[in-house]
């Protein structure tokens, strides 16, 4: 069993951006028809979700996030000392966003900065890993960016994923302190059987210049090599047996019972999911936030939004207790359970900025000077 235990770390704050554009369901249906989307609707529970702009990424969701994180918080760039960017949106096929990040917040050239590839379970492996490395080592301060914009990768005609993603970039400020007390726990598991049911076929090195072309699939939607596939009856399979597996595994690892979370920050997959998930690890669910009805599926940034959502605008200063839960892609699951002061929870922003220096649009522009 893949459990972790870190002691002296602390979460010391969260905060998320959203794009102003919202995509509202009932918007789709001139494409899918009226009993399709109310359907949809429905089932999944999303009614509207927030899109980017066509160069608009999520770093740049992330970036905002986080320069509002450190002011609140009063932490100058020069004192972090771990960047980590997880996500399966990067702005680039190479280099690592984690150095675009670095580089658009002045992070200085001794801090560890890397990739995580992952997707719905972003948070918990990054959060996982980044304890890691303060836990052993000199640095004090890490910021841990998730989320993604599998928007962009969906077939606007594909009535599976078309109205379900919604785009979000969050970042989660994490502290190495002197007390024992402040701790971060985490169970991960993986199972690459499972690495077709959530996939983009097409322009990876496997298969770079993958055709673009849609194809009628096997399960009446269309869709190219480039654009996601989700296989919803395996993925429903996984969701509703092995999650709540893992969140008893989890309670049962760190002595723990339902009763004592004061949140249930989970993965935002659709309604009839979480649902299930609670009923059957005997959650109590008016402990666990609902934000994809205005938000969609914001993958790994799910649990920071339904945070800032419930408690950014609170101005009440206290500490709850947490569980977070990310699973999906890969496929990959995992919990993680920590504290965190409400007042360092921020209320969830709008931003449309975009890093306009990074746009790359020519090939002599990377040989042009500032």
């Amino acid at each position: 069993m893949a459990f972790f235990e870190y002691k002296n770390i602390k979460v010391a704050g969260v905060a998320c951006a959203v794009p102003r554009n919202e995509v509202k369901s009932e918007s789709y249906k001139p494409v899918f028809g009226d009993e399709e989307v109310d359907k949809f609707m429905a089932m999944t529970g999303v009614r509207a979700s927030r899109r980017t702009q066509e160069h608009q990424t999520c770093s740049d969701l992330g970036y905002r996030a986080a320069k509002e994180l450190l002011a609140h918080k009063g932490i100058k760039p020069e004192e972090i000392g771990v960047l980590i960017f997880s996500s399966h949106s990067p702005d680039y096929r190479r280099p690592s966003t984690a150095f675009v990040l670095q580089y658009r917040l002045g992070i200085p050239e001794e801090a560890v900065c890397y990739d995580i590839s992952l997707g719905c379970s972003s948070l918990v492996v990054g959060m996982q890993t980044m304890a890691s490395i303060l836990n052993t080592s000199d640095m004090k301060y890490g910021l841990l960016f998730v989320g993604d914009t599998a928007g962009k990768s969906v077939n606007g005609n594909d009535r599976s994923s078309a109205m379900l993603f919604g785009e979000a970039g969050a970042v989660m400020l994490l502290e190495k302190t002197d007390d024992p007390a402040d701790q971060v726990k985490a169970l991960i598991r993986s199972d690459g059987t499972g690495f077709k049911y959530m996939i983009i076929p097409g322009g990876g090195y496997r298969n770079l210049h993958a055709s673009e072309e849609p194809q009628m699939c096997a399960d009446g939607n269309e869709r190219s090599l480039m654009n996601s596939f989700i296989q919803g009856t395996s993925v429903f399979t996984f969701t509703i047996f092995d999650v709540p597996r893992l969140v008893k595994d989890f309670w049962a690892k760190t002595g723990t019972v339902p009763q004592d979370y004061d949140c249930y920050a989970f993965h935002q997959a659709n309604l009839y999911i979480l649902k299930q998930i609670a009923k059957k690890a005997k959650i109590p669910f008016d402990k666990m936030p609902i934000t994809l009805d205005r938000y969609g599926n914001t993958s790994g940034a799910s649990a920071i939004v339904s945070l800032c959502d419930v408690y950014g605008s609170n101005a009440e200063d206290k500490v709850i207790k947490v569980m977070a839960c990310g699973f999906g892609i890969g496929i990959s699951l995992g919990a993680t359970s920590f504290e965190i002061n409400t007042a360092d929870i921020l209320p969830i922003m709008e931003d449309d900025e975009i890093f306009t220096e990074g746009l790359i649009t020519y090939p002599n522009q990377l040989y042009e000077k500032k």
